[in-house]
């Protein structure tokens, strides 16, 4: 095991600060959350993958998924996706680290119109359900304990209020977003 004062360390640690700095900004970062809403927007498009953002709360809003309930969201999202019809297109889905909604990767082939209908399917799926949260068991889940069903629903719910007459128009981050 290297020592802080290793010089291999040290030099590691130089050249990763070097990297950092020369770093482009990521895509994601480059969104104003200031200015962003709860929808569906096109993140980015990567060869023949497509990046959703599933956003369901008000960034800096102070108003964010709770842990559990975006971990049960995560399991119900999943699941139903990778059930759907769309199953061999979907390659991701994830919740965002800030705890402000979902991102859902796709194949070019899902267009933008199936790309909503199977998000506000997805979401109705989860405001309905009723039973045990797909693997929330201890040995499919690292965390299988922490999960919220109620609270899952409620967030799916407003959710689905936002998607109701969502268009792939709507799909592009308003001006001054980006």
């Amino acid at each position: 095991m290297l020592s802080v004062s290793d010089p291999k360390r040290k030099e590691a640690f130089a050249d990763a600060k070097a990297i950092a700095i020369n770093m482009k900004t990521i895509a994601s970062f480059t969104v104003n959350h200031d200015t962003l809403l709860p929808g569906l927007y096109v993140s980015r498009v990567d060869g023949d993958i497509v990046t959703y953002d599933v956003r369901m709360k008000v960034p800096n809003s102070g108003d964010y998924l709770p842990t559990p309930a975006a971990h049960t969201i995560e399991h119900l999202f999943a699941t139903y996706a990778r059930n759907s019809g769309y199953a061999n297109q979907v390659i991701y889905v994830g919740p965002m680290g800030c705890r402000t909604g979902f991102y859902l990767l796709l194949r070019d082939s899902v267009s933008r119109a199936e790309a909503i209908r199977l998000v506000q399917d997805s979401f109705a799926f989860i405001a309905a359900y009723e039973g045990e949260i797909p693997g929330a068991t201890r040995t499919q889940c690292g965390n299988y304990r922490e999960h919220d069903l109620p609270g899952a629903k409620a967030a799916a719910a407003a959710l689905c209020l936002t998607l109701r007459d969502w268009t792939p128009e709507k799909t592009v981050y308003e001006s001054g977003n980006v």
